[in-house]
C-alpha cells in the first residue's frame, strides 16, 4: 500500500501513538510518507499529491481531521481518522478503536463509506469584509461551546479531555443571546446560550445531543441550547446518557433542534464561533451548509455493517 500520513505535532498529549501505528502497519513493499506540521505549515499544502496514495491517515484532533477531509472533499480518497487529539469526537461517533494495532488492521483491510461534511462561512478576523470558508466534520457553533473551547486551550496539556469540564465550571453563567436562525424554508427567533450546527451528534462515546442523527442524510442538525447556565444543562445531559436506543423522553426543556441543508445565524449580542474545536476569534453572524457525501472515511468492519444495515 501507498500511505500518506498527515501528523499534527501539536495535537493531544503527544504520546507518539502514530509512530507505533506505523510500526504495526508497515509490511514489505509498502510506501509510507509521513508529513508533519506544528501549525506553521498548512495541512492543505501537505496534500498536494494525495491522489497518488491509496489512503490518507489524518493524525490529530478533530480540527486536523476535518481540515484533511475538507481539503480532499469529493476526491473519493479514503481517509482514516487517527485519534491523536484531546477529544477525538469523530472517532467516538464512528465507534473507532484507539489502539494502534487495531487501527493498523483497519487500514490494511479497509471498509469505506461516504459521509457528509459541513462548510462554514464567517468574517475574516483581520478583514471583516472578507469571508472565510472552512470545513467541519462534527460540530460548528456559536456561543457557550466556543467559550468552553477557548477557555480549555491552556488546560489541555495538563488535563486532557477533562479540560473541557474544567472550562465549563470556570464559565458557569454564559451569555444569553437572542438568535435569528434562517433555515431552508423558515426563520426562527429564539433565546439561548448557544447554537450547535451538527453533522455528527455525539459529544462523547455515551452522550448524543440529539437522537436519530445521520451524517449521511444530506442534512445538518441545528440545536439551540436554551438554558441560562451550566447547571440547567444537567437534565438534558442525563437524558442523553440514558437514551441508548432513541426512546428516552425529549430534551426539549434544554435543547430545541431543527434540520436544514443551509443555516444562517445572527446573535444579539454577537457570540464567538467555533468549528470542530477551532476558534478563529471572530463572532457571529455565521453561515453553514451541508456537503452531501463529500468525504470517504475508513471504518471498522462492525461499524461498516451497522451503517449499511441502517441504509
Amino acid at each position: 500500500m501507498k500511505l500518506l500520513v498527515i501528523n499534527n505535532l501539536n495535537s493531544g498529549l503527544h504520546d507518539g501513538a502514530i509512530f507505533e501505528f506505523l510500526r504495526k502497519f508497515a509490511r514489505d513493499g509498502d510506501e509510507v510518507a509521513l508529513r508533519c506540521t506544528d501549525g506553521t505549515t498548512s495541512v492543505e499544502s501537505l496534500l498536494d499529491d494525495a491522489t497518488a496514495f491509496d489512503m490518507v491517515v489524518a493524525a490529530g484532533g478533530d480540527g486536523t481531521i476535518a481540515t484533511v477531509c475538507y481539503a480532499l472533499r469529493y476526491t473519493k480518497i479514503p481517509i482514516l481518522p487517527f485519534p491523536a487529539g484531546t477529544g477525538n469526537l469523530l472517532a467516538a461517533n464512528l465507534d473507532q478503536p484507539d489502539e494502534p494495532y487495531a487501527i493498523a488492521t483497519m487500514t490494511r483491510n479497509p471498509h469505506c463509506l461516504d459521509f457528509d461534511l459541513g462548510e462554514v462561512i464567517f468574517a475574516d478576523a483581520n478583514h471583516a469584509s472578507t469571508p472565510v470558508t472552512k470545513g467541519f466534520a462534527i460540530i460548528a457553533g456559536a456561543g457557550y461551546d466556543a467559550t468552553i473551547i477557548e477557555s480549555s486551550e491552556k488546560l489541555k496539556e495538563s488535563l486532557g479531555a477533562a479540560a473541557y469540564v474544567a472550562a465549563a465550571l470556570v464559565k458557569p453563567n454564559p451569555t444569553m443571546a437572542h438568535f435569528c436562525i434562517t433555515l431552508d424554508d423558515r426563520t426562527v427567533e429564539i433565546d439561548g446560550i448557544g447554537v450547535l450546527i451538527m453533522n455528527f451528534a455525539k459529544i462523547s462515546p455515551d452522550i448524543s445531543i440529539t437522537h436519530g442523527n445521520d451524517a449521511r442524510d444530506g442534512l445538518l442538525e441545528v440545536a439551540v441550547i436554551k438554558t441560562h447556565n451550566a447547571v440547567e444543562l444537567l437534565p438534558g445531559i442525563i437524558a442523553a446518557l440514558l437514551d441508548r436506543d432513541g426512546g428516552f423522553p425529549s430534551r426539549a426543556d434544554a435543547i430545541t433542534s431543527f434540520t436544514s441543508r443551509n443555516v444562517h445565524i445572527v446573535a444579539d449580542p454577537p457570540l464567538h464561533i467555533q468549528y470542530d474545536g477551532e476558534t478563529p476569534g471572530v463572532t457571529t453572524p455565521l453561515s453553514a451548509r451541508v456537503l452531501p457525501a463529500a468525504t470517504r472515511l475508513v471504518l471498522t468492519k462492525e461499524e461498516y455493517r451497522r451503517l449499511n444495515e441502517l441504509g
